[in-house]
Order: structure tokens, then C-alpha cells, then sequence
């Protein structure tokens, strides 16, 4: 059985700061940063370096990707190295699936597909080399893409 593990959640939301306010102050989540010029926060339990990020769209679509609110995509952690992303990536193409995305994060490697209904899914491994509770440094490098 591999290991595949719920990696983190996605929300388009509204208001950021009356979202904030409900997965921080009721759920129990932290705070980890702020991207997007402090329109996209990233909170954690704790396990990771986020497992919910909230992005504020607004009442109308504005220039990030989706017009809507909601959920924007969900990742999968799918193992523990390069090795393990170039594998999907290898089942992906072999199978007909369209990457719509590959980056890296610094603080992990990502590819983006959409599945058989649209949905945005993410498979990512996280970079062992980097310490994400240590340094949060990671949030200011700029998006890098990905070359497996």
C-alpha cells in the first residue's frame, strides 16, 4: 500500500479576516504566514507546514485563477521524494491525464491535474532538505517551476 497522505485544503474565500477569524479562534488552527500580499494566509495543526490555506477573492472574481468561492484544489501528499512525484508523473501522462501545473514551492514540489470531474488536485512530496518550522523564509521566494 503506498503512502498517500491528506495534505492540505484549499478555500476562496470572501472575507479573509472573518474566515481567519473561525479557523483560528474556533477551530484552533495557527497562523504560519502570509502570502499574496497578505491575501492568502496559511494556518496548521500543527503536522505540517499548512494544512488549510485561505485565499480572499472577494465578493466578485479577481486576478487569481477561479472566479468562485470555495474550494480551489486539495493536495495529496504522495510520498517522500522526487522519486515518488516523477512516478505520478510518469502514470499521469501514461495514463491521458493533462499536468495543468508543476512548481516548486521550496518547501515542496508540486503537480497540479484536474480530475475526471475538474476538480483541481495537487500531488506534492515535501522537500526533506528544508525545515519549514524553522524558517518560514520559504513563503517570500518566488514560485519556481518544476523540473523533474
Amino acid at each position: 500500500m503506498s503512502e498517500v497522505e491528506l495534505g492540505h485544503v484549499v478555500f476562496y474565500v470572501t472575507e479573509l479576516e472573518r474566515s481567519l477569524r473561525f479557523y483560528r479562534d474556533v477551530v484552533g488552527l495557527t497562523e504560519t504566514g502570509r502570502i499574496f500580499e497578505g491575501r492568502g494566509v496559511m494556518l496548521t495543526g500543527g503536522r505540517t507546514h499548512h494544512e488549510l490555506f485561505l485565499v480572499e477573492v472577494g465578493e466578485q472574481p479577481g486576478p487569481l485563477r477561479g472566479s468562485r468561492r470555495g474550494l480551489y484544489h486539495v493536495g495529496w501528499k504522495v510520498g517522500e521524494d522526487l522519486d515518488a512525484l516523477r512516478e505520478k508523473y510518469r502514470l499521469l501522462t501514461e495514463q491521458g491525464y493533462v499536468i495543468t501545473g508543476m512548481s516548486d514551492h521550496t518547501v515542496s514540489q508540486s503537480l497540479y491535474v484536474e480530475d475526471p470531474d475538474g476538480n483541481e488536485v495537487e500531488l506534492y512530496v515535501d522537500n526533506p532538505a528544508y525545515d519549514w518550522r524553522k524558517n518560514p523564509e520559504w513563503m517570500k521566494v518566488p514560485l519556481r517551476p518544476l523540473k523533474l
